[in-house]
């Protein structure tokens, strides 16, 4: 096997060997990156929804108060409020699901499923607990979500969600006595929760991992290039000039030009040690003629 078939076959495996650890530490890495720049998105509605609920609490409800008397108006219910908010998110990136779900809500659209209901349950029996992340299977797939905790933050709140009988007449007329009623201060009401399908991050993940890989591979392709031109230029072809003459010279043609290497490197020490060898060889026939 030719030294060069040699060379390649070594830098190959070398190649293959990095470019699969490469690519696996990578895309583990690019994967938990999508994932967390998913949930910090996610983090990011949930804080926006928090700022609409505080916002329509302490600006909008006392605006509609004399209204309420009369009419039932949604837009001063918090909750409501940061859900149409959301809804304009939601619109243009309809990956991100946001809910507010609720184990004793008013609206009954509000009400948390199963597993939400657990992780109300969680945070009750938690209350230091401030976030939780997780995945679940949904019909459609793998589902990563983030959920934060909605607990009653002021005795404003308790003029809706005490008694019936202490709640505006509308609110009951609107959703009856039996929901949304026995609330206490600091308990946990729900929790609020940005649903995300799997398939997003690890999509842009596969998308990055891609682009690594090729850039990977594109950059080996130019080393390799590049260490068998200099290969050829620098060894192969002054060995293979050598060898040559060194063949002529072993077959008794003493008149085969002479072999020079510019450089001072082992080929040109080898070229020299080459010179001395043809002269004393030429010496040595000389005194055999004599």
């Amino acid at each position: 096997m030719k030294l060069i078939l040699k060379f390649n076959l070594a830098f190959l495996i070398v190649f293959l060997i990095g470019l699969a650890v490469s690519g696996y530490v990578a895309r583990d890495l690019l994967q938990y990156n999508a994932q967390q720049e998913v949930l910090d998105t996610a983090g990011l509605m949930i804080e926006k929804a928090d700022a609409v609920r505080s916002y329509t609490s302490k600006q909008v409800a006392p605006l509609l108060q004399t209204q309420m008397k009369y009419t039932f108006l949604p837009q001063s219910v918090p909750s409501f409020a940061a859900i149409e908010v959301l809804k304009g998110f939601s619109e243009k990136h309809p990956e991100f699901t946001f809910k507010t779900a609720m184990l004793n809500p008013t609206n009954p659209r509000d009400r948390a499923l199963d597993w939400e209901a657990d992780l109300v349950n969680h945070f009750k029996q938690n209350p230091d607990a401030k976030q939780v992340i997780g995945q679940r299977d949904t019909p459609s797939g793998r589902s990563l979500y983030i959920a934060r905790p909605i607990r009653l933050p002021s005795a404003a709140c308790l003029q809706c969600h005490s008694t019936p009988s202490a709640a505006p007449a509308t609110v009951v007329e609107k959703y009856g006595p039996a929901n949304g009623f026995g609330w206490a201060m600091n308990d946990t009401l729900g929790v609020q929760v940005v649903s995300v399908p799997l398939a997003l991050p690890l999509a842009r993940a596969d998308k990055a991992w891609w682009t690594v890989m090729g850039m990977l591979t594109g950059v080996f392709l130019v080393i390799g290039l590049t260490l068998n031109l200099m290969l050829w230029k620098l060894v192969i072809q002054p060995v293979t000039r050598l060898s040559a003459l060194a063949d002529r010279v072993s077959m008794g043609e003493m008149e085969a030009p002479e072999f020079t290497a510019p450089a001072k490197d082992e080929i040109g020490v080898l070229s020299d040690s080459f010179s001395r060898m043809r002269k004393s060889l030429q010496h040595a026939m000389k005194l055999l003629e004599g």
